[in-house]
């Protein structure tokens, strides 16, 4: 564990069971069970090591919660797992920086105030085209569609209205808007392979973003480390403030399961690769699954990075109506302590 996380993790915890007046120890009930979910991508893949590897249960029980269970569960997009998260259906939720900002503001100063838990991992995603006229986004027209995850609310889809403001100027953020389809990560994968699906461009996720560019034709007209001018996080863990105090030894488990999940994946990436390949049932090959996860564009950390400027964006254009005044505004106290942005 590295030192800063450990020490914030340690405090946190104490100072939260502290807060609380009990420990488990004390009788303190919390949740018996632990409800996650993710989306379709390779931006989960501590996910993958916790759930195999049982890291929230050994954790628990650790700190004296004994019959822990973690449920899995699987969305596209971010306004479904918000949307759960917000009626208890699911307690931690993850995806892309916009799903935490949108539900942050939303839910700031109520009882189901929603903050992040961590950032999962930095990596780009990739604008993918099979159209020979398509150069940059200037280039696209009324009768072009561009796949995203889901409309509007995407980590893409708002990438797209952040390129589209720098080139056509900030008041045209929305240029592009009206090309853009819902579709699940894999099945507008094979939609842009296949070459009749209706549509020719993908503005995706890791690996189907890297699958696609293995047909020729298709290649990559924006990467969005590019659009915000440098490496920026790709996915983050977010829950309610409500299930962050109620289950704090249940919490800091979480959070040491994350950690470790971090250091396993960091240390054998192939493995880690093998792991994700088997659960996500994927016929690509594992050399290929190892060579996106060790991208050199790729870095598992928990660290948020640049999620500030999605946030100040989504304020300006009016997506939500507060601002966080610093990245320590959209996370939980726990990882205070690392260099965010």
């Amino acid at each position: 564990m590295t030192p800063i996380l450990a020490r914030a993790a340690v405090v946190a915890g104490a100072t939260f069971l502290a807060a609380m007046g009990a420990g488990p120890q004390d009788g303190l009930a919390e949740a018996q069970e632990v409800r996650l979910a993710k989306q379709f991508s390779m931006g989960y893949v501590q996910f993958n090591v916790i759930e195999r590897q049982r890291l929230i249960e050994k954790h628990a029980e650790a700190l004296g919660l004994r019959d822990v269970k973690a449920i899995w569960s699987t969305f596209n997009g971010p306004n479904a797992m918000n949307d759960a998260l917000l009626s208890n259906s699911v307690d931690i939720v993850s995806g892309g920086v916009p799903g935490l900002v949108t539900l942050w503001a939303r839910t700031k100063g109520t009882s189901m105030e929603v903050k992040g838990i961590s950032a999962l991992s930095s990596q780009p995603f990739l604008l993918n085209t099979r159209d020979p006229r398509i150069r940059g986004v200037e280039d696209f027209t009324d009768a072009d569609r561009i796949a995203v995850p889901a409309v509007k609310v995407s980590v893409q889809a708002v990438t797209l209205q952040m390129a589209a403001a720098k080139k056509f100027g900030f008041e045209n953020y929305s240029r592009l808007d009206s090309l853009t389809v819902s579709l699940s990560p894999p099945d507008s994968t094979i939609g842009i392979i296949s070459g009749n699906a209706g549509f020719n461009n993908v503005f995706g996720v890791p690996p189907f973003q890297q699958q696609q560019l293995e047909h020729p034709g298709i290649r990559t007209v924006l990467n969005s480390f590019d659009v915000l001018e440098g490496p920026h996080t790709f996915t983050v863990a977010w829950t309610s403030s409500r299930f962050r105090e109620q289950n704090p030894a249940l919490y800091r488990a979480l959070m040491l399961a994350l950690e470790e999940a971090t250091e396993i994946i960091n240390r054998d990436k192939r493995a880690a690769a093998a792991l994700w390949k088997e659960d996500s049932k994927s016929n690509l090959s594992l050399d290929f699954v190892h060579n996106v996860l060790a991208g050199s564009q790729v870095r598992w950390t928990l660290t948020p990075e640049n999620t500030m400027k999605y946030a100040e964006f989504m304020h300006r254009v009016g997506s939500i109506k507060a601002a966080p005044a610093s990245w320590k505004d959209l996370f939980f106290p726990e990882i205070h302590g690392l260099s965010g942005s």
